[in-house]
């Protein structure tokens, strides 16, 4: 069974089979997700971040709470998240660049991570 581009995450974690998929399909060892740090939901996949930002806005969430990153199975929980993402560069938020710079922010986009996507454990 096939599944969609764009996963979006709420309450129950994806699982390594969807996550292994959704790897593959554009970038072999990494996912791109956005993260609604108000609403702690997250949107897997996508070829760019924007998909992914795309699919929370359409869901009601607000642009001022997304945030984007890059997930990479297999480089544990220290070096699995990448704090990169054209949709972070807010300079009216005191983002001024792709890198998440708020050390809070990264902490809630690093807790929903763990929690919904993963600590960085290699693909079965």
């Amino acid at each position: 069974m096939s599944i969609p581009d764009i996963l979006v995450l709420k309450e129950e974690p994806i699982s390594p089979g969807d996550l292994r998929t959704l790897t593959e399909r554009f970038f072999i060892d990494m996912v791109k997700y956005v993260v609604d740090i108000e609403q702690g939901i997250i949107a897997v996949g996508g070829e760019l971040h924007s998909d992914a930002e795309a699919a929370l806005l359409d869901a009601g969430s607000g642009q001022v709470d997304l945030w984007g990153a890059n997930y990479y199975p297999g480089l544990g929980p220290l070096y699995c998240i990448e704090y990169t993402s054209l949709i972070n560069i807010r300079p009216s938020q005191g983002n001024r660049s792709m890198v998440i710079e708020d050390g809070e922010v990264r902490a809630q986009v690093e807790s929903l991570t763990f929690r919904l996507i993963g600590r960085g454990e290699a693909l079965p």
